[in-house]
């Protein structure tokens, strides 16, 4: 997944580090992620330590909001 216009902040990050975030932003749990990307819980967690690093976040929470905020998740409106 790319964004349409891609966040200037994402430019450090590697392509599946992006995607990582990306799935992180949706709410997926590591395992999760794993069996999505066809990769290890562990080769996951190594995307989202080397993520929150490059972007200076403390929290997965932080991780979902700077997805959101760069575009890699849309809200959905639930009824």
């Amino acid at each position: 997944y790319v964004p349409a216009v891609p966040d200037p902040a994402l430019d450090q990050l590697t392509p599946r580090e992006v995607e990582v975030l990306r799935l992180v932003g949706t709410g997926l749990a590591n395992a999760e992620i794993a069996d999505r990307l066809v990769v290890s819980e562990a080769t996951v967690k190594t995307h989202l330590n080397r993520t929150m690093t490059k972007l200076d976040l403390s929290s997965r929470a932080q991780a979902v909001v700077v997805a959101y905020e760069t575009g890699l998740v849309k809200p959905r409106h639930r009824v």
